[in-house]
Formats: structure tokens, sequence, C-alpha cells
């Protein structure tokens, strides 16, 4: 090994951490992140300037995309030709995109989730909202780079006149990262920035009264208050509640069917329509009948009940429990603010990062405007000496062998003014008037004049960048797609009633969830726990006892509910069904507590740090498969329990056996949240709770706790007080939950 060899060797942890940042960072920059300004990413970006360099115009031909692809790959986008048409297929699709940014003439693929046709077939041209964003590309407006292989020069950002990045939002996984931004109403976020000029330091709150929440193109239902709304903005993380736009429709007889006229955003029609066939097959949704697809440009998905008998809302509850006509669209305004930083941004931040990049437009074009206005009066005020001196010019020119320098020398204008008056024409020399040169020049000098105070008065600026947003605004407010598509219905917690069948089935069932993460149901209550079965190495982690008509409530560690029609569940079969495939949770060892549904019931939630509070049944009940969060947890703590209230007397005990007993009354009733204090801790934990009534001293597990009645008085105390030490049948025992003295 020679002495060059040795010295490239390098540690394999060294090169490979050096190999996988490029890496990371390549990934973060110019593929998966947007830009802040111009909301593109690199192929997006690339795409719309190769059409431009190509002239396909609004008002031009289209072009085949395969032309446009190998423009793009072969100039500015060496990665493969079907990322790049791929992408381009979807700015035109009008149900990806709330405001596409290519006309397209083809088959570019439909809401049903069939694929665009190949590239060959296909045809395409820039849409009136691509012209908006590259408005501007050709004077000066933005930094230019080199391309790949430095044969040419591409735009490092678009001057987009327009939020892009929220208008049409954007998606994408990083290594480290992700991106996840739905889109807005043009119009709504035109009137933000106009207040955000106004006011610099309105707030997200004040915002949200205009931007009032995503806008999708597909329409659909919002259901999340406005709180959880300015909360998604603040924060810029979180996600928003879904729904389907439906009617129903009166037939003859009495009969009536549910017709589907939008779908949410992202969901293929396709797919859906085949979920809701085989759930009806698998008798999941036993309300169902029939579902059939009458679209025609229009959602039509006509759903018939089993009956005229069936309840509406008992059928559209059942729907959006199975089916993704109610989804979750995740939030994550993760961007790249300047073009290189990657950062998690609120709404405000976004939007100020638009309207700075505006105000660079603004300076840079008023620059170029300034630098073009003085050549044009320095050649003005050439040609008007030219004017004067015509006859002798044109006699210099037919006599001198070099006229240019001998027009210089005699005259003494400078190399730009002889170029422009040798550069005319004879045919101009008729229309080279005084008069017309001298009002060019006044008009020139004045705007000259409004061009310098601009560039020194930052107040002139913003309020050049107001007046461009409220042309835009009016512009677009005609355009087809302006209105808002999605509406805007917070639910009212609770509003959603328990599914239940028409015809009630009421039979006594027990639910067993096996350590494993399987559950089943069992006819009758008071079973013999010998009688349940379970494979090799499986046991029995919770049982319930409920009836066939009843839901269930699952609360994990992470302080998440879930829900569950018992209907879902196998009668008497086998070893049962995973749970984790049912309600969403991808760890079934994390369920501390299972219980039936009451509509009347309240419970008590509590944590290892021992803080909790007490909640409606209602509120823990989940509409989506992937639960509720109803515990904010702070680091290092875990829900240990959910206990329905079934006295006005709460007892907690911590692992350490201190008790403490305090009213009930003393519990704030919340919808979700951080919780109060039960007991104070120093190094214990709490361990668990039950509740008891002062006119049922006669029970079970008191007899078991407390030797004597008088002695409870004892340990009764206040809401987060320490407690004092158990009566001694409690120690003795060491019980890990009060059930166990059962």
């Amino acid at each position: 090994m020679n002495t060059q060899q040795m010295n490239q060797k390098q540690d394999i942890t060294t090169a490979l951490e050096t190999r996988y940042l490029l890496y990371a960072v390549s990934t973060i920059m110019d593929r998966a992140l947007p830009d802040a300004r111009d909301g593109l990413k690199p192929v997006h970006r690339r795409i719309l300037y190769a059409m431009n360099q190509l002239r396909l115009y609004p008002q031009s031909n289209f072009r085949k995309c395969s032309k446009i692809v190998g423009e793009v790959m072969g100039n500015y986008h060496p990665h493969g030709d079907k990322a790049i048409y791929d992408a381009l297929a979807r700015f035109a699709q009008d149900f990806s995109v709330r405001y596409p940014l290519i006309e397209g003439q083809g088959n570019f693929g439909n809401i049903d989730g069939d694929n665009p046709a190949a590239q060959r077939y296909t045809e395409a041209k820039l849409s009136k909202y691509s012209i908006d964003l590259l408005q501007g590309l050709e004077e000066d407006s933005v930094d230019f780079k080199e391309t790949y292989d430095s044969s040419s020069h591409e735009p490092s950002v678009l001057p987009a006149s327009f939020p892009h990045l929220l208008a049409n939002g954007a998606s994408g996984i990083a290594v480290g990262m992700a991106t996840s931004i739905p889109p807005h109403n043009i119009l709504e976020l035109l009137q933000a920035c106009i207040l955000l000029v106004d006011k610099p330091n309105s707030s997200i709150q004040q915002l949200s009264e205009i931007v009032i929440g995503p806008d999708f193109p597909t329409g659909g239902i919002i259901l999340d208050s406005k709180e959880d709304v300015i909360k998604v903005y603040t924060e810029g993380k979180g996600s928003f509640r879904l729904r389907a736009q439906h009617h129903f429709e009166e037939l003859k007889h009495g009969n009536w069917q549910l017709v589907i006229d939008k779908i949410p955003y992202q969901v293929q029609k396709g797919k859906l329509i085949e979920k809701i066939a085989d759930f009806i097959s698998l008798k999941k949704l036993s309300l169902i009948q029939n579902v059939r697809d009458e679209s025609a440009e229009e959602i039509r998905i006509v759903i018939e009940p089993r009956s005229r008998n069936v309840q509406k809302e008992n059928l559209l509850t059942s729907l959006y429990q199975f089916t993704d006509l109610e989804t979750k669209i995740s939030v994550n305004l993760n961007v790249l603010i300047d073009g290189i930083s990657p950062k998690v941004s609120d709404l405000k931040e976004l939007l100020k990062t638009f309207l700075d990049h505006r105000r660079e437009i603004l300076l840079r074009r008023s620059t170029y405007r300034l630098k073009n206005i003085d050549n044009r009066l320095e050649i003005i005020e050439g040609l008007l000496q030219a004017y004067v001196n015509l006859d002798r010019i044109i006699s210099i020119i037919r006599e001198e062998a070099d006229p240019k320098s001998a027009i210089i020398g005699e005259f003494g204008i400078s190399e730009l003014q002889v170029e422009a008056i040798l550069n005319l024409r004879l045919r101009a020399l008729r229309r080279l008037d005084e008069a017309l040169l001298s009002k060019e020049q006044e008009e020139l000098m004045k705007e000259r004049q409004a061009l310098e105070d601009l560039l020194e008065s930052q107040s002139l600026q913003w309020k050049s960048v107001k007046n461009e947003m409220i042309l835009l605004k009016k512009r677009f407010a005609d355009y087809e797609l302006s209105g808002r598509q999605t509406l805007i219905e917070p639910e009212e917690e609770g509003y959603r009633a328990s599914f239940q069948e028409d015809t009630i089935d009421d039979s006594p069932v027990t639910v067993v969830l096996s350590e494993n993460g399987w559950i089943r149901s069992y006819k009758g209550h008071g079973l013999d726990y010998n009688s349940f079965k379970f494979r090799d190495g499986d046991g029995i982690k919770f049982i319930a006892q409920s009836s066939r008509s009843q839901q269930l409530l699952f609360i994990t560690s992470e302080g998440k509910s879930f829900s569950l029609y018992l209907e879902q569940l196998k009668k008497d079969k086998g070893y049962g069904e995973p749970l984790n495939l049912m309600i969403g949770t991808g760890n079934v060892t994390s369920i501390v507590s299972i219980l039936p549904f009451n509509h009347e019931g309240k419970g008590l939630i509590f944590s290892k740090k021992g803080l909790g509070f007490a909640i409606d049944f209602s509120s823990l009940q989940s509409s989506t498969k992937t639960g509720k969060q109803i515990f904010q947890l702070s680091e290092g703590d875990e829900v240990v329990g959910l206990q329905e209230i079934t006295g006005d007397n709460v007892i907690v005990l911590s692992t350490s056996f201190k008790m403490l007993i305090f009213s009930v009354n003393e519990l704030p009733l919340l919808k979700k949240g951080k919780g109060v204090r039960l007991q104070r801790y120093k190094q214990e934990a709490l361990l668990d709770v039950m509740f008891y009534s002062q006119n049922e001293k006669n029970d079970t597990v008191i007899k078991k706790i407390f030797p004597k009645d008088e002695e409870i008085s004892f340990w009764m105390g206040k809401r987060g007080q320490v407690g004092k030490m158990g009566p001694k049948k409690l120690l003795r025992k060491k019980i890990t939950k009060f059930e166990d003295l059962l």
C-alpha cells in the first residue's frame, strides 16, 4: 500500500457519520421540505421554471408531458422521469391541490385512485396561478444558481406573489423530520397578510378570525373548535378532524337513503366504497343494506339503510366509526424558513416570512427598473443631441472610417449613447421627434423619483406590498375556485350518541382481553374463568361484564381513550381478535382500564404522580380509530387507571401505603387536561383509588380495609394532602389494587 492510499484511509464511523449527514441535509433541503417563501420543493420549482422557459403560458397551446419531463430532467433535475411526472401530474389534479398550478389535457388520474396515463399521452401548460408565482422572474427579482452540470442557471426561489405554501399546502418525509401542511383559502390568506401589514403585532388569535381553518379541494366539514384551531396554528403541530358532507333523500312509502356529496381530503373514493361494502358483508355495518356509486362529475355515493326504521344518527355514527368518512388530517408546519434552516413555525411566522419575501422582491424589482430607467435616460439624452445635430452626425457616418470614435470626440457623449444613435434605422429618423423624446424623458424622471422614494421609505414599501395583496384579492375573487369549499362546524363534546342497534340485544356478555392483546366476548356473566380459551403462554389481562348493546371504553397509560362497539367482537369463536387492529393502539400493554360505557356515568382518571380529574363518560368516547387524547401528561408521568365514580368519597392509596380520603366534590369536572393534585408525594407514587358512600359503610371492601366504621374519619382530609399510613389490615395484605381484597 503506497503513501497516497494510506492517507486516504478513514475511520469507518467518521466516514459513515459524514456521508449520512450529507445525505440527511440533501433530503431535507432538496427533496422533502418546502421553502416558506414560495411554498415549493426543488422539483416543483424546476417544473414550473422549465415550462416558463418553454413559454407554455395559459394562452399558449398544450405540449406533451414527455417533452416537459425531458426538459426538466435533462436541464435541471436528473433524478428520474417518474418522480418528475408524478409531481407534474399532481399539480394538475383539482382533487389533490387547492389551486392547480398546471392545466392538464388528458387522463391525469381521478379521485377513485386511478393513476394518470403515461406521459406520452398527456399534455400540459401553466395555469393562471403559476403565472403569479413566476411574475417578475426576468427582472432580477430572485437569485439564480448553476444547474447540476453548470450548463445553465435556475432560480433558487420563485417571486411568488401569493402565499402559495399555505394556499396549496405540502407534505414530505425527510431524515428525522417531516412536514404536513394542509391547503387554505387564498382570499383568507391575502386578507390575513393585509392585516399583518397594517398591524404587525397582530396575534395568531386575531389572524385565526380571518384564516378560520384549512380549505380542502374536496370540501368536507372540519369538526374542531375555534380554540383547537388556534392551538394548532400557535404550536405548528396537531391535527384537524375532517368529515364528509352528506344529505338525506326521502323516497316513496317512508323510505330514505343517505347520499355522500363530498368526501374527506386524500381519501380515494373507490377504496372507500370497497371498504363499506366489505363491512356490510362482514356484518360490521349491520344497519346498511347496500352502497352504490352514482358519481359523475360530482361525487354521489348512495347508502341504503337496512330498513326505513333505522335511526339516521345511528347509521351515520357507525359509518364515522368504521370508515374514512371521518378522518384526521395531521398538521406539521415544518418548513425551510430562509431556504436553508428547517423550523416548525406558527401561522404568523409563515405569513410574515412570505411578506418579507414580497418586500425583498419589490426592492429588487425596483432597483432593476431604476437601472433600466437610468440607461434609457442616458440614451434619450444622446438622441436629443443627435436630433439637434442630425445632419452633422449623418455626415460623420458617411465620411469617417470610425464614426463611433469621431462622434464621441466631437460631441462628448458616451458609448451607450453612440451605440443607440448608430443602431437607429433610417426609417426611424423621421420619428426622432424632440417633443416625444422630451415627454418620455419627463415621465421617466417622475418614475425614477418615485422609485427612489420607495427604496428609501420602509412605510412606502409596505404600502406597495399591501396594494399588491389588495389587487390580487380582487382578481382571485373572480376565479371559480376562490370560494371556501370546506365548512367549519365544531362538534360539541358528547354530541354523538352511543351506537345502538334498532333491535337492541341486551343479552349479558363477558369481554376478556388477554395479556397478548386478543379480545373476545362470552355469553353471560359470572362465568368460570377456567372456561376461557387462550393460546399457550397467554392469560387474562382484563375482564369486563357488559351487555351486547353497550360500548367499551379503553384507557391507556399515555392518557388516550378508545371506544369499541361490542358488535364488532366475534361471538364465542376461537381465541378472539387482535385488539390493536380494532382500536388503533399500537401497544395493547399500555391499556390500564376497560369499562362499559354509561351515558350518565362519570369517572376519575388518575396518574402515577398523583394527578387526576373527574370526566364524563361521554367525553371519553372516541369518534375515530386513532382515539382521543384525554390526559396531558408531564414528563415521566403515566396514567394508572380510570375508575367510575360510584360514591361521594374517594380513597387514594400510595405505593408507601399512605391513605387519604376526601370528598368527590373536590374533584374538578373536565373534558381533558393535566389534572389536579389528588395526593402529595415525595418519592412514592399513586397505587390505586376507590369510592364509597357515607350511607354504605357495610360495603364488603370497606369492612376488609377498616376494622371499625368510626375509624374512617382518621384518614379524612382535603384533596392534595399527604395522607396517613393505612390500616394495619391493609398493610399486612400488601395489595397492589383495592380489588385484590375481593
